[in-house]
């Protein structure tokens, strides 16, 4: 165990409960005036629903000896124009108001956030749809819309504010949408997917509370704006009946008198643009509040976390391939028991304008059950890419555009999203290069991983929990059930991995890919994570994919290796075949520039130029421009794979004789 993760301080679970709470009332105290317009709402509130108890009269007993009294010890806030007291009419009229902007909140959020969560993570047309009726509900005049309601409904308070609730609700759709856009690309939302998370776990537990802090500010609005609007219509005489009080009919009545008491304004004025201005003042406090308590604290403890472009797989290497010659390699293997996962002819491209920019190419391969396959290669090489097609994780404008990929009887290109369910987690499993990006911060270790041990299982929460302990021990966790009470800002880079690791393996998956799973991590917690793949390898008898720019990594715990440029697989054999002689000028140079095979006192080779992008790549031998064996024949045509001696091996280049007879350094320039 590595020392940063037997120094981190234990933490149980109502200690991590008390410090999460104990950080959001922290965050609420710095916001003074949040604080005094909470305790203001609550005690407002609380008064109006208990009126029947704190009232001093009836509301609607009149005194018409005492009509316009002033402030006094009988009647605290005086007497309107019949000598009713305005303060029991004032919290009598509180109960209406208050249940008014409830009934609008629930319905707005009813139906403006299943939308807006649905148009934003599910995009295409579904987004369209959803935006163009927001758009179009939006054009309608909604005050018109409420008085028009009000005729044929006999001024029905709660009715008006329904409705109010439904005219708002395309706004609220519209941010939801644009917040959950935003979400749906962050690496733990991928990694969850992968996972082999329903849909609607992954809203309503993962994207849902990251949108929280837009959803407090747009529910204190529309608290605000429905307060506004009730009391409006109840300044028109519109809504709940008199005598009935409401504060915008005792606003009404008391501008009727304005020249003859000028008090008679100021009670119920006062209570609404206080009330008003209160909605405002606590759903800023709340959004910041809940914001840092979460996400600040883990940026602020953990650091902040990195992000990379798209998301969170890996890329399969290449055993078999379509070769120049007589039979193609993955032929022969693809016949065996053994083959678990076997991809033929995958090419993936980019939509373009009206063209398909090709970002991998005609990739073929196979893994064999228990087998342990390295794929290496510079970034930009379409490693992630071709792991992301074989996980349904493509998104945006790449896309399928050849080829066929089976894991045992399930042919994965097309699956539908149901179809992916009975794949991802509990078949393949994913391990990211970064696990606090692939765990959500919002949530505690045990939380996680009993989620995805209950999709996959059909456990009960007892019984899921028990399996998350015994998942932490798997990956040799020390004190598992302290840990899987922490949050992931509390985990160690070591701790988090071996968490994202259990993660991967709720689902008894029979393929692990695990894309650089130990670039992040200090050298010493490296041989550690490694260590424990092969163990956990040993134990469970699954297959394991590794992607990794470590040539050392790749020596100590792969059977396999494959080498990709470009969006080819351009040598594949086995570990000890490519480390022995490599018949590829780029394995070459790879190898050649290894720190690990670095000669004292001698500059370390590198290979000159970069990874050619999408639609730039050369004609023929993508890597020619960087090649000192480059000739003629390596640029006037596509390079085929050829296979080598017993066909275990393959390479993509014309000139291996020239290639077999250079020492391992010379082949880089």
């Amino acid at each position: 165990m590595s020392r940063a993760e037997q120094t981190t301080p234990a933490v149980t679970s109502t200690g991590a409960r008390r410090r999460h709470t104990s950080r959001w009332w922290r965050t609420i105290r710095r916001r003074p005036l949040g604080v005094v317009a909470l305790i203001y709402l609550v005690v407002v509130i609380l008064a109006c629903t208990a009126a029947p108890v704190l009232a001093p009269y009836d509301p609607n007993v009149q005194d018409l000896m005492h009509t316009f009294g002033a402030p006094s010890g009988t009647h605290l806030l005086g007497t309107d124009y019949l000598g009713r007291d305005i303060l029991s009419r004032l919290l009598f009229g509180g109960r209406p108001a208050f249940l008014g902007v409830l009934i609008a909140l629930v319905t707005t959020f009813s139906i403006g956030i299943p939308l807006g969560l649905i148009a934003g993570y599910a995009g295409g047309i579904t987004d369209r749809l959803v935006t163009a009726a927001a758009d179009i509900a939006l054009s309608i005049p909604g005050l018109v819309i409420i008085l028009l309601v009000l005729a044929v409904v006999s001024n029905s308070t709660p009715v008006a504010m329904i409705t109010l609730g439904v005219l708002a609700a395309p706004g609220l759709t519209r941010v939801v949408r644009s917040v959950t856009l935003a979400v749906r690309e962050e690496l733990y939302i991928a990694a969850a997917r992968v996972t082999g998370l329903t849909q609607t776990q992954i809203l309503r537990r993962h994207v849902l509370p990251r949108i929280s802090g837009p959803l407090i500010v747009q529910g204190a609005l529309l608290a605000a704006t429905a307060l506004l609007v009730q009391t409006g219509l109840g300044f028109l005489g519109l809504g709940m009946h008199a005598p009935n009080p409401t504060w915008g009919s005792m606003v009404a009545d008391a501008s009727q008198a304005i020249f003859q008491a000028r008090w008679q304004i100021i009670p119920a004025g006062a209570v609404i643009g206080l009330t008003i201005v209160s909605f405002g003042l606590v759903g800023d406090a709340l959004r910041d509040s809940v914001v840092e308590a979460s996400l600040g604290t883990v940026q602020g403890s953990a650091g902040r976390r990195r992000r990379r472009a798209l998301v969170t797989t890996i890329r399969p290497r290449e055993a078999d391939t379509p070769h120049a010659g007589s039979s193609t390699p993955s032929e022969d293997v693809d016949q065996t028991a053994a083959t678990l996962l076997r991809v033929r002819g995958l090419s993936v491209g980019l939509r373009s304008a009206d063209v398909t920019i090709p970002v991998v190419q005609d990739v073929s391969f196979h893994v064999s059950r228990g087998d342990t396959v390295g794929i290496v290669g510079e970034s930009g090489c379409g490693k992630t890419v071709t792991a992301l097609s074989l996980l349904g994780g493509l998104s945006g404008a790449l896309e399928v555009s050849a080829g066929e990929a089976w894991f045992e009887e399930h042919q994965l290109l097309g699956l539908s999203r149901r179809e992916w369910g009975l794949v991802r987690g509990s078949r393949i499993a994913y391990v990211s290069q970064e696990p606090m990006s692939a765990l959500d911060p919002l949530f505690t270790v045990e939380s996680q991983l009993s989620e995805a041990v209950r999709r996959h299982t059909g456990a009960t929460r007892r019984a899921a929990r028990e399996r998350v302990t015994e998942l932490l021990r798997m990956v040799r966790l020390p004190d598992a059930e302290t840990v899987a009470k922490r949050y992931p800002f509390e985990l160690s880079g070591g701790m988090a991995q071996r968490v994202a690791i259990a993660f991967a393996l709720a689902g008894a998956p029979q393929l692990l890919i695990a894309d650089e799973p130990t670039t992040a991590l200090d050298v010493t917690v490296q041989a550690e994570i490694l260590r424990l793949l092969r163990t956990i390898q040993q134990e469970t008898q699954m297959a394991l994919l590794i992607v990794t720019h470590d040539w050392g990594v790749v020596a100590d715990i792969c059977d396999r290796v494959a080498v990709m440029y470009a969006g080819e697989v351009v040598e594949q054999g086995l570990v000890s075949q490519l480390f022995q002689r490599p018949l590829h000028p780029y394995t070459h140079g790879l190898l050649a520039s290894n720190p690990h095979l670095a000669q004292e006192g001698e500059d370390l080779p590198a290979i000159a130029g970069a990874v050619p992008p999408p639609g730039a790549w050369p004609a023929g031998c993508h890597f020619a421009p960087r090649c000192e064996f480059a000739a003629a024949e390596c640029v006037e045509g596509a390079i085929p794979l050829l296979r080598v001696g017993d066909g275990s091996r393959v390479t993509r280049c014309v000139r291996v004789q020239e290639l077999r007879s250079r020492p391992l350094a010379g082949a880089v320039r």
